[in-house]
């Protein structure tokens, strides 16, 4: 479904994608939603550093994060977010990530990557995910903002034109994205960046949401992660990019059903209920 959003120009976000890989909205969050989103994590805050050097040793993550509050449920179908989405990815497009992340000081750099690479249709392609990095904290050059390479969504598979110029001259082609709390930039899923080091004194605090194409396999299985009567109560919205819906012309049934009946109260599986007695 097309997003129509008044005072909002979602095909110029678009050309900025398809030219450079990324778009800056600079206004997702206002100071009160900053705020919500800030009470929303900090009971979370502290409990789950990286367990390896790309999620990042003295690096905090909360997984899930779209059913941690009511403001993430909020953020994750932000009709500007949706609006863009709809301009690269299919009907029915579903959430394959959501988390919070924060880097801390002296936290190292990411490993350079793409957020699709785990599709394997060779490249040049179009995204099969795009991702959104929104910022609590502003990023910086020094803070461990994330640093992306423009154009590099256009370049072909690794090992060719991937690496071009080796790791060093991709490296120096890397640029910083700093922006204040409260904007994101919407990158395709092809684009080449890393989070940065932390090189300051203070954390540096994003989430990111990303959302692929409908036949694509999600990063994180919101059904298990997610327990039923929680998503029961979000939106129908929501519910589809959870993967409560059908991708025409059967693709997610249960049983041959729809998978929203799954939600509604008292459900029984129908290998249950249709089990011999």
């Amino acid at each position: 479904m097309d997003q129509t959003v008044i005072g909002f120009d979602a095909d110029a976000h678009a050309a900025e994608i398809h030219a450079r890989g990324y778009t800056v909205i600079p206004d997702l969050m206002d100071a009160a939603t900053l705020e919500a989103v800030r009470q929303g994590l900090a009971p979370y805050m502290g409990r789950h550093h990286g367990r390896n050097a790309f999620e990042g040793f003295s690096t905090e993550r909360i997984y899930t994060l779209v059913a941690r509050a009511k403001v993430f449920e909020d953020l994750t179908e932000d009709p500007r977010i949706l609006a863009i989405l709809d301009r690269f990815l299919q009907p029915g497009y579903l959430l394959t990530a959501s988390q919070s992340i924060q880097i801390n000081p002296g936290e190292a750099a990411q490993d350079l990557h793409t957020d699709d690479g785990f599709y394997r249709q060779p490249r040049p392609r179009k995204p099969i995910s795009m991702t959104v990095i929104a910022a609590i904290d502003p990023f910086t050059a020094e803070n461990g903002g994330t640093e992306v390479i423009p154009g590099s969504h256009l370049w072909g598979d690794h090992g060719d034109a991937l690496r071009p110029n080796g790791h060093e001259e991709m490296e120096r082609l890397l640029v910083p994205m700093e922006i204040p709390a409260g904007a994101c930039f919407v990158m395709a899923g092809t684009t080449i960046h890393r989070g940065g080091a932390n090189r300051s004194d203070k954390p540096r605090l994003a989430f990111t949401n990303q959302y692929c194409e409908p036949w694509a396999r999600t990063q994180e299985n919101f059904f298990l992660g997610i327990p039923p009567e929680r998503a029961r109560t979000m939106s129908p919205r929501l519910q589809t990019l959870l993967g409560y819906d059908i991708w025409a012309p059967f693709m997610g049934m249960v049983s041959s059903l729809h998978p929203r009946k799954a939600l509604e109260p008292g459900w029984i599986p129908p290998v249950v209920a249709q089990a011999p007695q």
